[in-house]
């Protein structure tokens, strides 16, 4: 775990910036763990415009939540979306790479969850990520999440100058949720 206490709070319009440099960073990272990439070349060229951002900032079903340092330095991020009555989706997790492996991403994960559970009310949140990445796989299998046995095509067509697998896809993951517990009445 980190020895660094993390502060949380839902982005603003002043973090869109922001966000969209630590997304880019810690996407485009290069990591030394076999499997957890991917495709180096794929992993450069990712990209996401700071107006994709600020739609969700401003949706009321979407936020993006921030985990900072006590100087207010964002070090991780996590995208978070109500779906159905009882679901939501985690998406575009992503920690300043120079503090990859100090246990941020696994406390942004796991307050992303809480969020969801007390905002929301999720039973269950949902989340996917490419397959060529084994090792963040693995990482969310850890974490409780289990594989539906769904996926969704990767945009390959976008890619077609690079050498990608033509089976790659998104292979999506869910986790029940633990109930949260009922706080205790005081008479």
């Amino acid at each position: 775990m980190t020895s660094e206490p993390l502060n949380f709070r839902i982005a603003n319009q002043q973090d869109a910036v922001k966000l969209q440099q630590l997304i880019e960073s810690a996407f485009r990272a290069e990591d030394s763990r076999q499997g957890w990439v991917g495709s180096s070349d794929l992993a450069s060229r990712f990209h996401i415009e700071v107006k994709d951002i600020s739609a969700v900032i401003i949706n009321p079903a979407t936020a993006f939540l921030v985990a900072s340092d006590d100087y207010g330095a964002i070090l991780g991020s996590i995208g978070v979306s109500k779906r159905a009555l009882d679901r939501a989706r985690l998406f575009m997790l992503a920690v300043e790479p120079q503090h990859h492996r100090g246990g941020i991403g696994r406390q942004v994960l796991a307050y992303a969850e809480d969020y969801c559970q007390r905002t929301w009310d999720s039973k269950i949140v949902e989340l996917n990520a490419l397959s060529t990445r084994e090792a963040l796989i693995s990482w969310y299998l850890r974490r409780g999440y289990r594989k539906t046995g769904d996926s969704a095509p990767f945009p390959s067509e976008e890619y077609d100058d690079l050498a990608l697998p033509a089976d790659m896809c998104f292979i999506e993951f869910e986790k029940t949720m633990v109930p949260l517990p009922v706080a205790e009445i005081v008479i």
